[in-house]
């Protein structure tokens, strides 16, 4: 056994404190980079100077000294000049299916008021044929300066011979054409969740529906792409996910099509970043589908063990959204104009009854698959972590890693509750950023003392990780929503926001170290790759981004702005 061999092996048995960061002999490499500051990430947090790569792991990490040892006749040699080498981040929340093609067809605009969201119809009214769809997804009402939706009168006004619908996930505002060409009238009825918004007066659609923008019957207008167009499209965002340090994601809906393209994708060799995936289930349907889907998910090939592609799990929807007012809380959301809320009672929606919610984490953790589910609201939190509990009681959960995905609004005891049973948590900060100000004017300070809570989950010994929930758009501060991590880094380490004046309980606020393990270590165990990435050690993948200054000791308010000038995965340059 070669040197270098023997130590991957004591790294991969657990020994790796006998052997901490340089191999036992000199072996010429491929790669050194030296003369930096070399953030490992690992247990001790360790910095450094230098690191040696042989094919695609990680050889040695230390003194320039020590590593500049394992140079030879045709080994690269990068001086760092002084920059910063961390891990190569991870996104543990992405939609890249989707986000890769919202703008196959046309470019669009950002949109930051009601002005612009009607300017942007007009200009469609312009481009399209009378009686074509327009269709406006993901403007969400949080964050526009005039936090509401576009009325049914205002959309007719700019659209008045096109249906169009302003949609944000499964809530959706019509214009008077678009209810007509989906038979939404005064007397239409709702199945299962759901609600029509009607006129006290006149009974009439308002043209808001909540929860039931499945009733749509719109059409996309846009030009068809090809499966080579999409496939296309994806290596363009990967680059792109690349460009700011991204070298693993979790695509957390992934599907059947969406799986051929990125097996295409490994297979020509145009893969620049590891996809884990959670297989998404409908878990609204029959409980016996829904749990045939399960089963499917683990016989799926994409299952076996791969350290680029591989399903890591499943994921289903919960409750609503924080940014539609359909999140499920456990008190009241209240009166409110901005939200179209006139039910003092209301506190949401929630999706799956709790005894069917068991029976499907139960599914899933028999086939020894990481369950997660969206939920946004403390009250469907606190259902998935009574489920979790629930099934942990004859199934141990802990080795499935079952997790809560989003979980903005969580209490204390949310959080000792999911440290107890080993459940992680999925979170987004941008969506702090974005949305904090439309969140307090509805809930107030104090409701938000919990807000994405991340220095207590720490501080608890939980696991979270850093994601975007990437939706639309390729660029990683116009996307929707934005995917820079260094944005992230700098909300989680400021609990700053746009709009907003101050910090939103800054008692949450992350250390730097903190903040870089959220978006390294921390996420490499969310999507089961720990053993591999997510810390510079010998014998794990050499996935390693060089930054253009000092995240530990730069002004904090420049964190933000960091530029990456190299990514590598498994020790290729892809960026």
């Amino acid at each position: 056994m070669k040197t270098w061999q023997l130590a991957a092996w004591i790294n991969f048995c657990g020994l790796v404190t006998l052997l901490p960061f340089v191999a036992l002999a000199a072996e010429p490499v491929d790669l050194i980079l030296h003369h930096g500051k070399v953030v490992t990430a690992n247990d001790q947090f360790l910095v450094t100077e230098a690191v040696a790569v042989r094919g695609s792991q990680i050889v040695a990490v230390g003194s320039n000294d020590e590593i500049l040892k394992y140079r030879g006749e045709k080994t690269e040699v990068i001086d760092l000049e002084g920059k910063m080498l961390l891990p190569g981040l991870i996104d543990s929340h992405t939609h890249p299916l989707g986000a890769a093609m919202h703008e196959f067809d046309h470019a669009i605009p950002d949109m930051e008021s009601i002005d612009d969201v009607l300017a942007y119809v007009r200009e469609r009214v312009k481009a399209q044929p009378a009686g074509s769809w327009i269709n406006i997804r993901q403007v969400f009402i949080t964050r526009l300066k005039e936090p509401r939706y576009p009325t049914r009168a205002e959309l007719d006004s700019a659209a008045p011979e096109n249906p169009v619908m302003f949609a944000t996930g499964p809530d959706a505002m019509l214009n008077s054409l678009a209810l007509a060409k989906s038979g939404i009238d005064k007397d239409f009825q709702v199945s299962g969740s759901g609600f029509v918004e009607k006129d006290q007066q006149s009974g009439e659609p308002t043209g808001l529906l909540r929860n039931c923008s499945r009733y749509v019957k719109s059409e996309s207008s846009g030009k068809k792409a090809t499966n080579e167009d999409r496939c296309n499209r994806l290596v363009e965002l990967f680059r792109d996910y690349n460009s700011v340090g991204i070298t693993s994601i979790a695509d957390r809906n992934a599907n059947e099509d969406g799986l051929a393209r990125y097996k295409t994708l490994l297979d020509d060799g145009r893969l620049s970043l590891r996809v884990m995936c959670s297989y998404g289930i409908d878990g609204q349907d029959r409980l016996e589908a829904a749990q045939q889907a399960i089963r499917g998910a683990a016989a799926h090939s994409l299952r076996k063990p791969h350290n680029q592609l591989r399903i890591i799990g499943l994921k289903c929807f919960l409750d609503g959204g924080m940014l539609t007012g359909s999140a499920y809380m456990r008190q009241p959301w209240g009166t409110s104009r901005i939200y179209s809320i006139t039910d003092s009672d209301y506190r949401g929606i929630l999706f799956i009854e709790p005894e069917k919610l068991e029976k499907l984490v139960s599914t899933a953790v028999d086939n020894n698959l990481q369950f997660t589910a969206h939920a946004v609201g403390d009250g469907a939190v606190h259902t998935l972590l009574a489920a979790y509990e629930k099934v942990n009681q004859t199934q141990p959960i802990r080795d499935t890693r079952p997790c809560l995905t989003h979980s903005n609004f969580m209490s204390r005891e949310a959080v000792e509750q999911m440290v107890r049973l080993g459940v992680v948590a999925d979170i987004q900060p941008a969506w702090l950023y974005l949305d904090a100000h439309t969140l307090s004017a509805q809930f107030g300070n104090d409701r938000l003392r919990y807000f994405q809570p991340l220095k207590t989950i720490f501080e608890l010994g939980g696991i979270a990780g850093g994601g975007s929930d990437h939706m639309q758009k390729i660029g990683s501060l116009r996307s929707v929503n934005p995917y820079n991590p260094f944005l992230g880094m700098w909300v989680t380490i400021t609990r700053q926001a746009r709009w907003f004046d101050g910090a939103l309980h800054p008692e949450e606020a992350l250390t730097r170290q903190q903040a870089i393990r959220f978006y390294t270590k921390n996420n490499a165990h969310l999507i089961f790759l720990e053993d591999q990435v997510g810390s510079l050690e010998p014998g794990k993948l050499a996935d390693m981004i060089v930054v253009d200054r000092d995240l530990l000791t730069c002004p904090v308010n420049d964190i933000r702005e960091t530029r990456v000038l190299a990514t590598y995965l498994a020790g290729k340059k892809v960026w």
